[in-house]
């Protein structure tokens, strides 16, 4: 009785070692037809797409294909110069326990470039996008994980660092969005980020946490170059809906809604409202740094005195302000902050 239990149990075994096997292969190739579907879509859009060959593994916990060497360039004319990407290893997996959803990890060290600006080498303790199988081409969702990254950034002739503690990105592309409805989705948070030190930051050099959940309104422009899609977005009434950003820096804590569109000059502007706490040190810090003028800090702070309240429990005084911005100048209640750098768009 005995003997036939352990001929049971290893018969049992062996089938989960056999059918984990074969899952595995199956999934392996699988991601191998995907990968090779990918790279031909992108070439035939005009993109560079290289790397070593792929190489398999990862049994039994998942099946995961490695490739070394990646190199990705492309865009142009959409992105004046186009963007160029690479990376020492690229690690595509599949767990058993979420088949749906593809783990596309970057590892080791890592370059961006973004049209003519310099090119930007950087590391990641951990970078995973997550994509869900299979895509749904009227809404491609993309989630994006890293932790303790850091950037070699150019500042002032030399290279500086730019920190990042955590990054979370939730999105969701609806590429046929009519006017009005989202066509981008997107939730941001990201932690402790450290600014390079060789500029002087009038609220401290690191930010505790931004959060940012938006709306990018259709319908998405198909024009040739980024100018003329901007253009046709601001023409076809596209819109940038700011349903909540939050951010901790330094003295400041904001809150704020907005709606944003273009101008005829291809200038934000739009309207919003902030909550606002430490807004007497901030605005004394960007009067000091001479990112606002002192006479312009002491009437947003005597307005913002005004209509403060404070909580009974001793916590930092909280004020509620419209905000407007038109022609590059940054407005509360009438009252002129801050004049923005022109947006300076490529030629068409």
């Amino acid at each position: 009785m005995r003997r036939r239990l352990w001929i049971l149990l290893t018969a049992l075994l062996l089938a989960v070692v056999i059918g984990d096997f074969l899952a595995w292969h199956f999934a392996e190739r699988q991601m191998r037809a995907s990968l090779a579907d990918w790279v031909a879509v992108r070439r035939a859009a005009g993109w560079s797409v290289s790397s070593a060959k792929p190489e398999a593994g990862g049994w039994p916990l998942a099946a995961t294909l490695t490739l070394r060497d990646v190199a990705l360039q492309g865009g142009a004319p959409d992105i004046p110069d186009g963007l160029a990407w690479r990376a020492e290893r690229v690690v595509l997996r599949l767990a058993p326990l979420h088949p749906l959803v593809l783990r596309i990890e970057a590892e080791g060290a890592q370059h961006l470039r973004v049209a003519d600006a310099p090119d930007i080498p950087y590391t990641a303790g951990r970078l995973q996008l997550l994509v869900p199988l299979p895509a749904d081409p009227a809404a491609l969702a993309l989630d994006l994980r890293g932790e303790t990254l850091r950037a070699s950034v150019p500042v002032a002739g030399a290279d500086d660092a730019l920190t990042l503690d955590r990054l979370d990105v939730d999105a969701v592309l609806y590429p046929a969005a009519p006017q009005g409805q989202p066509a981008v989705s997107m939730a941001v948070k990201a932690d402790g980020i450290g600014l390079p030190s060789r500029l002087t930051w009038p609220l401290g050099p690191r930010i505790a946490s931004v959060v940012l959940d938006a709306a990018l309104n259709g319908p998405l422009p198909v024009a040739p170059g980024l100018t003329a899609c901007a253009t046709k977005w601001r023409d076809d009434g596209g819109s940038l809906e700011v349903r909540q950003v939050q951010t901790q820096w330094g003295p400041l804590g904001l809150t704020a809604t907005a709606t944003l569109a273009l101008d005829p000059e291809l200038q934000p502007m739009g309207t919003g409202t902030a909550q606002v706490t430490g807004y007497a040190e901030t605005l004394d810090a960007l009067a000091r740094n001479g990112l606002m003028s002192r006479s312009a800090a002491t009437t947003a702070k005597a307005v913002l005195s005004l209509l403060a309240n404070a909580p009974d429990d001793g916590s930092p005084s909280a004020v509620e302000v419209p905000l407007s911005l038109q022609y590059r100048t940054l407005s509360m209640r009438q009252v002129p902050l801050v004049r923005l750098p022109e947006l300076d768009w490529p030629q068409p």
